[in-house]
């Protein structure tokens, strides 16, 4: 193993991918400096100011400037804006010689082969003996590259391709060379797992690398058969999405986000390196050529595949290129499939329908299986490297060999030899050899067939698979909304798993079994699972019905279950620590609050919201974060109790969510001490090993504690901005119903000023909150709205 530490860092090329590397390595702390060419003219702002192209900050314009707009970019590639001070802005002349104090050297400029090597005869005067030197590119060959170079330079050089944007995108494709030393392959592997979060994936020096090839494939396929069959853009998105367990942006709107031109450019490189049928595939049909003279590139130009007119979405039409009504289509295999349970029977339900929507998917899917393994030994060393690549870069449920083992390899294969289609001899030959799947489980192990041979599939041990171990060990103790787990090393794991895991009855019932549990037999707990989001909240519609039968008792005793249960892990004698991710929202971020660690997903979106549904948070959460904001206060310095119960009051009334875990922590429903994990897969593990360091470290329970209030006074302060805005007609008089009842909870009712209250007699004024709130028919519609419509209803 190479004994690096990645320190420092510099990005060479300050373009959106450029910029999007150098926020991502600041998310993660490393100081990185970003250089870009050296302007050859002012601009009119520079010659006004007096400015020379000899001063700094003319020739640092092109990189300084690409830094100020990762403030504005959207998804922000920042996880907090004060990042951006980790990124210093300089010029390919003047700067390369701090090269001599950076640990890795990133290059991402233009896609030409001898400019790269322009950039790395230089890098390689100036580097440091032993650094790392790796090229972002998409596809060009990475072992040209090297040539000429010193032999420590091509020692410490490979290919490592990011996909965008940087921060959010998890595929990092690792390409060594011939000369790449075996310690610094391994090492990237590991740094880019564990470091920077990455899914890695080795692939070979091959065109396009492994996504972009079977992608680019795929989606030129499913064009040309659109045309062929007389499809509509719209309707081949409304099948080539989430039914067959791709993105949300299905074919289309894909082409739309990443950008036609990007596109272009990418099955291009391909298109010119390809011989014969391949070859033909990668051509860019005419339609998209002339898109691209008149400028229609999709999302930032304003127009490409789809345009927006006012609310309305018009598709274009690829042989008029004029635009009309999206539109969907509906076939009885399409809602079949939709009755069925996981992408697997979706697929295998669709894709031998004799249908359009089935013959459509089965002519593209059973292309692009069938190129897969064609390229096998070409991009990749085995069918895990492919499926992984396809699944994290790309963003399919199902690589290649999984999707084929779910349809059936032997129906799949008859299908395509009867048609006269060929299929590489390969897969023929594992198939008389009796193997009839890519994949089998075998004594708790995943193997994949690899010549001849079944090999076990090598996870990281630091990803923890929930369904694994329940599959192996089954569990403690389970009901509809969650079950209790046994990690191992004496840690219990309570997983909810009910719709959008929202929290009702069922999950309460597990969180008091599961503290009780653990208390007795376990070093400690983690909340935590593997679904879409943590937890978006309590269950509104079991909420609504409740109170339209006007069962409040039912409400009130719900409300007392969970306050109570949340104040059983807070004081539980055994460390709980939450594990959140992606949104944890509302009782989701309440369940977080209590715990004695939080250990958090990077991409943790976490916020109370219970005002877009007219309520106040109804599970111990306004007084959990008012707790959090004075805990964090440092001792022995007089702080502003008011300034205090005003921050939490705009957190609430306002529904502020984080768009990170280090924005969670800013707004204080993460403390200094709990953890965040950078690779969203390592997250279970991650907060297992907190559990276990509390144990080992002797953890004592928290000791309940009176709050500081700010009682009539501090209430009457708190409502002034909210008063104000409802006068200036920025929120509605049921806004101001709602922020009264927040304010009255937070500032602890009728008391003095600085009294100080147990921490019951502030659960009780929220439970009597919540329930008047939630009586009020202007709530219940907001209710509904948003149970019909999945927006907030603003009345």
């Amino acid at each position: 193993m190479l004994n690096q530490l990645i320190k420092k860092a510099a990005v060479l090329g300050s373009g959106v991918m450029g910029s999007g590397i150098a926020a991502h390595l600041a998310n993660i702390g490393i100081p990185t400096l970003l250089l870009d060419i050296v302007p050859r003219e002012l601009t009119k702002e520079e010659e006004a100011k007096g400015l020379t192209l000899a001063d700094k900050q003319v020739r640092n314009r092109i990189s300084a400037a690409n830094i100020q707009k990762l403030l504005k970019q959207k998804p922000a590639p920042l996880a907090v804006k004060k990042n951006i001070a980790l990124i210093e802005a300089g010029n390919l002349e003047d700067d390369l010689i701090q090269l001599k104090d950076v640990d890795w050297v990133i290059e991402v400029v233009v896609e030409n082969l001898n400019v790269k090597r322009q950039v790395f005869e230089k890098v390689d005067q100036y580097r440091k003996p032993g650094s790392i030197i790796s090229s972002n590119t998409s596809g060009i060959s990475v072992e040209a590259m090297v040539e000429g170079r010193s032999d420590d330079f091509k020692k410490h050089f490979l290919g490592t391709h990011f996909f965008n944007p940087p921060r959010y995108l998890k595929l990092l494709e690792v390409i060594p060379t011939q000369y790449t030393a075996p310690e610094v392959l391994s090492f990237m592997k590991t740094f880019g797992e564990d470091i920077l979060g990455k899914g890695v994936v080795q692939a070979k020096d091959t065109p396009n690398f492994i996504a972009n090839r079977i992608g680019t494939y795929g989606l030129l396929v499913t064009v040309q058969e659109m045309l062929k069959g007389g499809f509509s853009v719209g309707e081949v998105d409304s099948i080539t999405g989430p039914l067959i367990g791709r993105a949300k942006s299905a074919t289309f709107r894909t082409l739309d986000v990443v950008g036609l031109d990007t596109f272009y450019h990418v099955a291009n490189n391909v298109y010119e390196k390809v011989e014969g049928k391949e070859k033909e595939v990668f051509q860019v049909p005419d339609f998209m050529r002339k898109m691209l003279d008149n400028g229609w590139l999709g999302s930032k130009s304003g127009q490409g595949f789809f345009l927006k007119k006012g609310k309305e979405i018009l598709e274009l039409d690829p042989t008029t290129l004029e635009y009309g009504p999206r539109k969907k289509l509906s076939t009885p295999s399409v809602e079949l499939s939709k009755q069925e349970k996981g992408t697997a029977n979706k697929l295998k339900a669709l894709v031998y329908a004799s249908d359009r929507a089935g013959q459509f998917l089965w002519t593209t899917l059973s292309a692009s299986l069938v190129y897969s393994a064609q390229l096998l030994e070409e991009i990749a060393d085995d069918i895990v490297a492919i499926d992984r690549a396809m699944k994290w870069g790309f963003g399919w449920d199902m690589g290649p060999f999984e999707a084929w083992d779910a349809i059936g390899v032997e129906k799949s294969v008859q299908k395509i030899k009867e048609a006269g289609g060929e299929v590489p001899a390969w897969v023929t030959d594992m198939l008389e050899k009796g193997a009839t799947s890519f994949y089998k489980e075998e004594n708790g192990g995943l193997f994949y067939y690899d010549n001849g041979e079944y090999k076990q599939v090598e996870f990281n041990p630091k990803v923890i698979d929930l369904k694994k171990i329940k599959k192996q060990k089954g569990v403690i103790k389970k009901n509809s909304g969650a079950s209790l787990i046994d990690l191992d090393d004496g840690v219990a794991l309570l997983e909810f798993h009910s719709p959008n895991n929202a929290i009702g009855v069922d999950i309460v019932q597990m969180i008091n079994f599961a503290v009780d549990e653990v208390e007795k037999n376990y070093k400690g707990l983690v909340i935590g699972n593997q679904g879409k989001n943590f937890c978006v909240g309590a269950n509104l519609a079991m909420m609504l019905m409740a109170v339209q039968d006007d069962d409040i008792y039912e409400l009130d005793m719900l409300v007392r279950q969970l306050h109570s249960a949340l104040l059983k892990v807070k004081y539980s004698s055994k460390p709980v620590v939450a594990a959140p991710f992606g949104m944890t929202l509302g009782g989701g971020a309440e369940v977080c609050l209590p715990a004695a660690h939080i250990q958090a997903s990077a991409e943790t979106y976490m916020g109370l919201v219970e005002v877009g549904v007219g309520l106040l948070p109804g599970g111990g959460g306004n007084k959990e974060l008012y707790m959090k904001h004075l805990e964090n206060l440092p001792n022995g310095v007089q702080f502003d109790l008011q300034n205090v119960a005003n921050k939490v009051f705009e957190s609430i009334a306002t529904a502020k969510v984080s768009t990170s875990a280090e924005e969670a922590r800013e707004n204080n429903f993460i403390d200094n001490a709990d953890g965040i994990s950078i690779n969203g897969d390592h997250l279970l593990y991650d907060a297992k090993q907190a559990v276990l360091a509390l144990h080992e470290t002797g953890y004592k329970p928290r000791v309940r504690k009176k709050v500081p209030v700010v009682g009539e006074t501090g209430y009457a302060t708190l409502l002034l901005g909210a008063e104000a805005m409802r006068l200036s007609g920025y929120i509605s008089e049921h806004d101001l119903k709602i922020a009264k009842k927040i304010a009255n909870v937070i500032s602890g009712g009728k008391v003095p000023f600085g009294t100080e209250v147990d921490e019951q007699y502030l659960l009780d004024l929220e439970r009597e909150a919540f329930l008047s709130l939630i009586g009020e028919p202007k709530t219940q519609q907001r209710m509904q709205h948003m149970l019909v419509k999945g927006k907030p209803l603003r009345n």
